[in-house]
């Protein structure tokens, strides 16, 4: 696959990049440069490798899932200008 000259400007203007005429020319030639070295990358074959997140081996570092701290809700809605069964009142808004 290459790109053309329209093609880049196509691209530069739906990107809502300015993109003069020279530096297209040199886009192009990049662009070209850069879609040639993936198609380097189609050809080599991956049938037997198993995607990788990571190059080196690693686990993830869980925490327990479970109640730390609370019970005090009481302590928390203490300063609410309005509280009902440790819920914090508030005025209706929307009618």
């Amino acid at each position: 696959m290459s790109v053309d000259l329209k093609t880049v400007k196509r691209v530069a203007g739906l990107a809502r990049i300015k993109v003069s005429d020279a530096q297209a020319e040199t886009m192009t030639g990049e662009l070209n440069a850069i879609l040639g070295f993936i198609e380097q990358l189609d050809e080599v074959n991956t049938d037997n490798v198993e995607p990788l997140t990571s190059v080196v081996e690693q686990t993830m570092k869980k925490r327990s899932d479970g109640v730390q701290d609370g019970g005090y809700a009481d302590k928390v809605v203490a300063n609410a200008p309005e509280s009902e069964d440790n819920f914090f009142m508030v005025p209706k808004v929307v009618e």
